[in-house]
């Protein structure tokens, strides 16, 4: 683990990151507004471990073909461009299958999902969003134990006062009443051993259309999504030591694909007998 901390690397920490010389770094800046770092009082710049993970996403959109303004602009908008996590899975990851499920099946998907959590991931990074606060109070204890053994946990809910920055319990993260997320629910467990991801948007009749993965690329850009946007809800909740996952992101086998397909199958059959 590299022992520079959040908000403190500088040009030369960010080019032995990345990759990308300091030159380059500050003609993109000069370009591109991208990437924007703080400044010290002798002018020095001062980045984010976030503009690490930002870096390389421009680096490998460029690999994917497009142009270095192209990557910048997706890299710095499309996080926060729909503020929805389903939104941002669903663009990223179009061959996912979305399924319309009841809020009772959506709950017991969460809870197996925190349950085995729980019981099996070493160290996860871990996100839930609960729309409400008093979704989440139901559910608290869990997540208090899942805080106790995860790097990092965070939660996302209409809290009225988010409490202090704590490393021993869940970073509470407020939505401000226009936020997409008050209308989505998620559970991200990002582990090497068990990464699964669930992320739903509500519809009429509480029901919810839900995308859900065990594919480690899709769970770590639901991270990065989630994380962002905690960003943007909460600056500097970081500070609770939220650990960034790295960019070693392995692939997923066929046979777990054709599970998760058969899973799919089976839940649908499942709530159509309901």
């Amino acid at each position: 683990m590299d022992s520079v901390s959040g908000g403190s690397l500088t040009i030369s920490d960010l080019t032995r990151l990345t990759g990308i010389p300091s030159a380059t770094l500050r003609s993109w800046e000069a370009r591109y507004g991208f990437p924007r770092p703080s400044r010290l009082a002798g002018g020095h710049r001062r980045y984010d471990r976030s503009d690490v993970d930002a870096v390389l996403e421009v680096v490998r959109h460029r690999r994917g073909g497009l142009s270095l303004e192209a990557a910048v602009h997706r890299v710095t908008t499309a996080p926060l461009r729909s503020g929805s996590v389903f939104a941002e899975i669903r663009r990223r990851h179009p061959e996912l299958t979305p399924q319309v499920l009841s809020r009772r099946t959506l709950v017991s998907l969460s809870h197996a999902i925190e349950d085995e959590c729980c019981a099996r991931a070493a160290e996860p990074v871990l996100f839930g969003g609960f729309q409400r606060e008093t979704f989440l109070r139901d559910s608290y204890d869990r997540w208090l134990e899942l805080s106790r053994t995860a790097r990092s946990t965070v939660v996302f809910a209409d809290f009225a006062s988010p409490s202090p920055l704590d490393r021993t319990r869940p970073v509470e993260i407020a939505l401000p009443p226009q936020a997409p997320l008050n209308r989505e629910w998620l559970v991200v467990c990002d582990a090497p051993d068990l990464p699964v991801c669930l992320t739903a948007v509500e519809l009429p009749g509480r029901r919810f259309e839900v995308l859900w993965s065990v594919d480690p690329r899709v769970v770590r850009d639901a991270t990065r999504v989630c994380a962002a946007l905690a960003d943007h809800y909460r600056p500097g909740w970081r500070d609770a030591g939220f650990v960034e996952p790295g960019d070693d992101v392995p692939g997923v086998s066929a046979e777990l694909l054709r599970a998760a397909d058969l899973f799919n199958r089976m839940l649908g059959y499942l709530e159509a007998a309901r």
